[in-house]
């Protein structure tokens, strides 16, 4: 049944929900090898939106909040680019937990999508790390995006585990709202706008996203060493930093994104429906 929304071109909630859980489940039945290939890319496209924020936010001549929303915008690039040119996305993918709901997916199909889509994630974000540091991006404003990215990292590794957390499940519902409301879009513009305000608020609100983790932090750990002028306890940037860090936004990222958003709206459009 067609849903219609006062002549807007555009699907309406109903039909966006219809449309999560039937792309949720094909998500979940994609060969590996093309599961992991789009995973992959889709950790370096989180990691080239999180390049862009970082340049912004080395500008320390933008007041706070011009920085914030300005560098918030910058990074809604890798989510435009997730969801345009298509890629897989652990954070994103929360949402097949409407389709498990609904009994479409199993326990093993949800776990098995996230634990490789999340693999080829940190895979592509940390390798696009890599190819930035080796670039001399963090050279850029003499040297001050390197200062800046080092700072960044530092501020994520030293987060409380509570507030790490808490951080992610606002970070993930914005997310995954993004998501949801780009499946409301018929065009390339369509989407793009339904995605930069959620994730620009996410980022400009400075919530927890671990794809993006997973770029700033390693960036973080090859570019301190590398500062003429050291970050004061720039040390926590490390590998315990890291784990210490995407345990509780990862945790957090999944109760925002499958509890806050999928199940919920599977209660509202779906539960005890047809099809």
């Amino acid at each position: 049944m067609k849903h219609e929304v006062f002549g807007f071109d555009a699907y309406s909630p109903a039909e966006i929900a219809e449309r999560v859980q039937k792309v949720c489940v094909i998500k979940a039945h994609m060969p590996l090898l093309t599961m992991w290939m789009l995973a992959i890319l889709a950790g370096a496209f989180i990691g080239l939106g999180a390049l862009f924020f970082t340049l912004v936010a080395s500008d320390h001549s933008l007041g706070f909040a011009s920085s914030r929303v300005l560098g918030g915008v910058c990074f809604s690039l890798g989510l435009i680019l997730v969801v345009v040119a298509g890629a897989e996305l652990f954070t994103g993918n929360n949402l097949l937990v409407m389709a498990w709901a609904e009994g479409c997916l199993t326990t093993r199909d949800v776990l098995r999508d996230w634990a490789i889509v999340g693999a080829g994630n940190f895979v592509g974000a940390a390798g696009l790390a890599v190819i930035v540091y080796l670039s001399g991006y963090g050279a850029l404003n003499n040297g001050e995006v390197a200062r800046t990215a080092v700072q960044i990292a530092m501020a994520k590794c030293a987060l409380p585990f509570w507030e790490a957390f808490f951080r992610g499940v606002l970070c993930n519902v914005l997310v995954c709202m993004a998501v949801w409301m780009a499946m409301a879009g018929r065009s390339v513009v369509d989407k793009a706008v339904a995605i930069i305000f959620p994730v620009s608020a996410f980022v400009a609100a400075g919530f927890e996203h671990s794809i993006a983790n997973m770029y700033f932090i390693p960036l973080g750990m090859l570019l301190r060493e590398s500062l003429t002028v050291p970050v004061p306890g720039a040390e926590i940037i490390s590998g315990i930093g890291l784990a210490r860090n995407l345990a509780p936004v990862i945790l957090g990222n999944l109760m925002g994104g499958s509890v806050l958003v999928a199940l919920v709206y599977y209660v509202i459009y779906r539960r005890g429906r047809p099809g």
